[in-house]
């Protein structure tokens, strides 16, 4: 598919790289994470990454998912006005399976949105590997309830054998010196995990 250099290479692949993911990185405030988890995979030997404009980042595609039918915001909501029990101000735990269905019936948040091809979101996490959805309260007083939902997800940052052998990968130079680089031993960039984290409130009242 493509040739592997002699280690002396890294030194202009390391560069290459780091030039080719700016197209990747148009605008907004999300642009420069993509170098700083190129400089974590080159530096920090594969532990996992931390940055508050990941979380800020998840927070934002939470909230501004619109989609009735997939947002895990919007269904949650749907059931909580659905079920609540407004006579006992609670949510009746008969009824918390419904709140399971709902999110695995959901799409769960991810950066595949037509805008994160070029905010840095698509490049630095796209899809996700894991996503963990916790109710940390639910308040129901008088006509009006106030839930608070925590998001926490994992993704990793690194390209495996199925995904360089796919053509929207290798058709792009950038993931074939992502490739290499993470693969040559010589090279040293370690894949690493990616976290993120986001707590939301859902409000609404007695229909």
């Amino acid at each position: 598919m493509f040739t592997i250099k002699p280690s002396w290479a890294n030194r202009s692949y390391e560069p290459e790289f780091r030039d080719l993911s700016r197209l990747f990185s148009i605008y907004g405030p999300y642009k420069h994470l993509i170098e700083k988890m190129i400089t974590h995979m080159q530096n920090d030997n594969g532990t996992p990454f931390r940055d508050m404009l990941l979380d800020s980042a998840l927070k934002e595609q939470i909230l501004s998912d619109n989609s009735t039918e997939n947002s895990t915001r919007l269904r949650l909501e749907k059931a909580f006005n659905t079920f609540i029990d407004w006579e006992n101000k609670c949510y009746p735990a008969k009824e918390k399976d419904k709140l399971i269905k709902v999110i695995l019936d959901s799409k769960l948040p991810k950066f595949d949105r037509f805008q994160d091809n070029i905010n840095g979101m698509g490049i630095t996490v796209h899809d996700t590997w894991a996503t963990h959805i916790t109710m940390k309260s639910l308040q129901v007083d008088n006509d009006r309830y106030r839930a608070v939902v925590h998001y926490k997800i994992q993704d990793h940052f690194g390209l495996d054998i199925d995904d360089i052998s796919k053509f929207k990968f290798n058709q792009f130079r950038f993931f074939r010196i992502w490739f290499v680089l993470q693969r040559y031993n010589q090279f040293g960039f370690k894949p690493f995990m990616t976290n993120m984290k986001a707590t939301i409130e859902i409000t609404g009242d007695r229909k």
